[in-house]
């Protein structure tokens, strides 16, 4: 009997939700460290700070975690193999970025405790869609 390489409807679900997500993390980056002015003048001074503070190394993290984890999302979806590669490549932007605003910058005095529980959910998504990768691997869901 053939094996059943057919993916089940929740692996679609989760990717398109994954794919939101990631649009979402596009947002932020397109609206956060490459702020106009005027937006970036309604902020706190601490935030203003934070922001102005941020080194490009920093920025191009934050790049390559949102764009990558989007089109790693998307090639999920489309079942491509590469899906994979992309995905790792957004958690090792996640981690630089996490690395950057909780050790070197001074995220946890300017956001406080509470500013602690998105940057987890962040760390903690990227390593499931990681295994979710695996996953569709190992079931044969991903086409060459």
């Amino acid at each position: 009997m053939p094996a059943n390489n057919t993916a089940p409807k929740w692996f679609i679900i989760v990717c398109i939700v994954a794919i939101i997500w990631n649009l979402l993390g596009v947002m932020a980056f397109t609206t956060g460290p490459v702020m106009n002015t005027e937006a970036l003048n309604q902020l706190p001074l601490d935030q203003q700070q934070a922001y102005n503070d941020m080194p490009f190394w920093a920025k191009l993290a934050f790049a390559i975690a949102v764009f990558s984890g989007t089109l790693g999302s998307a090639a999920l979806l489309l079942k491509k193999p590469m899906a994979k590669a992309l995905l790792i490549m957004s958690l090792i932007g996640v981690i630089v970025q996490m690395f950057h605003a909780y050790f070197i910058g001074n995220s946890w005095e300017v956001f406080g405790p509470g500013g602690a529980i998105m940057p987890a959910m962040i760390v903690l998504f990227a390593i499931y869609l990681i295994l979710l990768a695996n996953k569709a691997q190992q079931s044969q869901w991903l086409k060459p």
